[in-house]
């Protein structure tokens, strides 16, 4: 599913208006070799991709800004050989045709052209420190143009980094993403109810895992969109936990969180839910809290309300439930000044999603207020709540991690919560637990 021409046409438009003047490379991301001569599977720069729509390796987008602005691309050659090993090539001719670009040119130009093109710019986009590769290549460009001083040429005056200007605009999703992103939330969200059906007692978190990809590449997705969590019991406790090679115990919750790719668009989604189908007392305790708090924070992603309202909603409910389940002492007040509330819930609710799992986009201004949620922008919504063994906390909280996370689309009123088709109320898990 890729949009047409013309939705990545007004993105480079916009990006050229927001410019003024100057030249602007971009290039997109290049192979990674895995070992020997076997690479990883080829992931485009996301903002080349969101300005391009184009997906093959060695290529780079300019744009030159001014009176007559122009989107050229670099690309490699159409070449029937390579074909054969590698796979199909647009080529220049094909590529300026079907993607909407001014012009087009093999990448064996590309360093001839940028000469003609940088000379007498009063400024160059071009990102710094990404890849050393590329500094080389423009540094190179700079200091050769340098020496033509005598015959008119100046050196552009300033070197900016585009990402500023490109990660505002890829803050805002169009109709278009909005919908990528939908269909990519509703695979996911199928793969976990898919989890909790197929997961017994004795089972392997990789196998557990192995059903996740089942589904997301039967669908159509393209990849997982970041390492999948299936953190059984005390695996859960750690938040970056990606081994999955422990046994999945019988009395025990599992978390999950995973997401598909989909044309780019990432879904980040977290359930917990237990390995036997029935949460015990106290893992309802704790999970309908957490649940409680994603409820407060899904209620402040509205327009004009500042980012943080979610994080400080969701914040509020899990520092009473503790309170109120003994591992915390004190009034909320008292609790939220001291920090202790961090031993069980040590990171903030939600990110922005996109092209990135963890996508562009500020979250403060320049005068460091929070930023105010408009419609089109997406985030997460994932409170969670830790328990690791310790004398001051009640033994059968111990060993016990969940979080829930959606995500959610800001609208003109309120907000859609994309992945709602992942089931997460107590009831429903236990139901389809237990049928299943």
């Amino acid at each position: 599913m890729n949009p047409a021409p013309a939705e990545f046409k007004t993105r480079r438009q916009t990006l050229l208006s927001a410019m003024g003047e100057g030249v602007a490379i971009i290039p997109t991301a290049a192979e990674a070799i895995r070992n020997r001569d076997s690479h990883y599977p080829y992931r485009f720069d996301s903002s080349f991709y969101y300005l391009t729509g184009f997906k093959e390796p060695e290529a780079v987008l300019v744009l030159v800004a001014g009176d007559q602005p122009k989107s050229i691309l670099f690309c490699r050659d159409k070449d029937p050989e390579r074909e054969i090993w590698d796979g199909f090539r647009y080529g220049p001719a094909a590529a300026c045709e079907q993607f909407g670009f001014d012009e087009a040119y093999s990448m064996d130009e590309l360093d001839a052209k940028l000469l003609v093109l940088l000379a007498n710019q009063p400024k160059v986009y071009f990102s710094l420190g990404v890849s050393a590769l590329w500094d080389a290549k423009l540094t190179a460009c700079l200091n050769h143009l340098s020496t033509q001083g005598r015959s008119g040429v100046s050196v552009p005056d300033a070197v900016c980094d585009p990402r500023k200007l490109i990660d505002a605009m890829r803050l805002y999703k169009s109709p278009f993403e909005q919908a990528i992103m939908q269909q990519s939330a509703n695979i996911a969200a199928t793969a976990h109810n898919r989890a909790m059906q197929f997961l017994k007692p004795g089972m392997m978190e990789y196998q557990l895992e192995a059903e996740f990809l089942h589904e997301f590449y039967r669908q159509g997705a393209q990849a997982p969109a970041y390492t999948s969590i299936v953190a059984g019991g005390a695996n859960a406790c750690t938040l970056h936990y990606n081994a999955n090679n422990a046994p999945l115990r019988d009395g025990d919750l599992v978390l999950i969180d995973a997401g598909c790719e989909l044309d780019g668009y990432a879904t980040d989604i977290s359930r917990t839910f237990p390995v036997n189908g029935r949460f015990s007392g106290p893992q309802r305790d704790l999970y309908e809290l957490v649940l409680a708090a994603q409820t407060a924070a899904i209620a402040q992603v509205a327009p004009g309300n500042e980012w943080d309202a979610a994080h400080q909603a969701a914040l509020a409910v899990l520092v009473q439930g503790f309170i109120d389940l003994k591992l915390c002492q004190g009034s909320p007040q008292a609790v939220l000044e001291s920090g202790d509330y961090r031993r069980f819930y040590m990171h903030r609710t939600g990110h922005w999603l996109g092209l990135d799992v963890h996508d562009v986009g500020d979250y403060k201004d320049r005068d460091q207020q929070w930023l105010r949620l408009a419609p089109g922008m997406t985030l997460t919504v994932e409170p969670g709540c830790y328990i690791r063994p310790a004398a001051n906390v009640p033994e059968h909280f111990w060993n016990t991690g969940i979080r829930i996370e959606d995500d959610v689309l800001v609208t003109a009123t309120a907000c859609d919560v994309l992945t709602a088709k992942a089931i997460k109320t107590v009831a429903d898990i236990e139901a389809l637990m237990q049928t299943s």
